[in-house]
């Protein structure tokens, strides 16, 4: 499983691309394990509100590995440099990226 704070089509094999789906999550409900997710988080801010390590690494996410991805997505702006914590009106949007069955 990994933590992202962007998806983009890049990150799915192309033999995967017609089984990709999204899933709108509470991103509470995963604090618990954002640290035993594998960070790819490239925004140090973002990682700092997470409270992962930032590590801007590339992936390709591939059904046959049965991976999974939790998008931490941003939502209210630009975060002001050296934020720990959101400011007022930003937010988080929890997306969990997985694949159908073949």
């Amino acid at each position: 499983m990994y933590i992202s704070n962007a998806f983009s089509l890049q990150m799915v094999a192309p033999e995967d691309l017609d089984r990709v789906r999204f899933e709108a999550v509470d991103l509470a409900a995963f604090a618990a394990w954002l640290k035993s997710y594998h960070s790819i988080v490239g925004h140090a801010d973002i990682a700092a509100v997470l409270g992962v390590e930032m590590n801007r690494e590339s992936v390709i996410l591939n059904s046959m590995s049965g991976d999974k991805m939790l998008v931490a997505q941003l939502v209210g702006g630009r975060l002001p440099e050296g934020c720990k914590t959101l400011p007022e009106g930003f937010r988080l949007q929890g997306v969990l990226v997985w694949f159908t069955e073949a």
